[in-house]
């Protein structure tokens, strides 16, 4: 039972990698693009009048997802602190600095359905007003997002743990370590630089992470060289 607790513990890092990444294509691909119509406040603030129930849906998706993103380094921490216990504990301590950034910014999103709401003191407001109201918080929560991805320093201690450990790939570990460097430096060039386009960036990110998951998924750790590890560490 022992000798397994590493490779279950791996598949379940990868599990709540997979629902977190369900949750955020549903919100971000499917359900709020429908509402949003760039460029064009009012269609937006009429679109998510009229569906104010799936509006709601994607901001409990986005809640719960929150909540599994602050899991997940703490799953990732049972695996990675036999390699260096104060550095895995680090990587913890610098998500739970982005986690609480994230959860504020969804806050926008908030704003933006009691904007849509209807509500009797909105009539202080014109019509053309309100609408810039909600495309302005629309905005704000997008790129409030690099105020988080900015601290995303965690991903480049996961990177190194990786690289150190001997149980996992260290091209693994590499590529982590990009992926932290690059979440830091396309939120610096695009605070700099708010034209700056990203996806290519958003590309590599996402394809890195997701092959980590997906060896943590289908190979998980070499378990030989794991307890190899846990005995040096004692």
């Amino acid at each position: 039972m022992k000798m397994n607790l590493p490779q279950k513990t791996a598949r379940v890092a990868a599990f709540v990698f997979v629902l977190i990444f369900i949750l955020g294509m549903s919100t971000e691909l499917f359900i709020r693009p429908g509402m949003i119509v760039p460029g064009d406040a009012a269609a937006t603030v009429k679109n998510i009048a009229a569906s104010e129930g799936f509006f709601r849906l994607s901001l409990v998706s986005d809640l719960i997802r929150q909540a599994l993103l602050m899991l997940l380094p703490l799953i990732l921490y049972k695996i990675l602190k036999p390699v260096n216990k104060t550095v895995a504990a680090l990587m913890v301590i610098f998500y739970l600095v982005c986690a609480p950034i994230s959860l504020l910014n969804e806050l926008n999103h908030f704003a933006v359905l009691l904007l849509s709401s209807g509500a009797g003191y909105l009539t202080a407001f014109k019509a053309d007003e309100l609408s810039a109201l909600v495309m302005f918080f629309i905005d704000l929560r997008i790129q409030g997002t690099f105020i988080a991805q900015f601290f995303s320093f965690w991903v480049l201690l996961l990177g190194f743990l990786v690289f150190k450990s001997g149980f996992l790939p260290r091209i693994l570990g590499i590529l982590l370590m990009l992926v932290g460097l690059s979440y830091t430096v396309s939120a610096v060039l695009f605070f700099l630089y708010p034209a700056f386009d990203t996806t290519i960036v958003g590309l590599f990110t996402f394809i890195a992470e997701s092959l980590f998951y997906l060896w943590l998924l289908i190979k998980g750790v070499n378990v030989k060289a794991w307890e190899k590890r846990v005995l040096e560490a004692v």
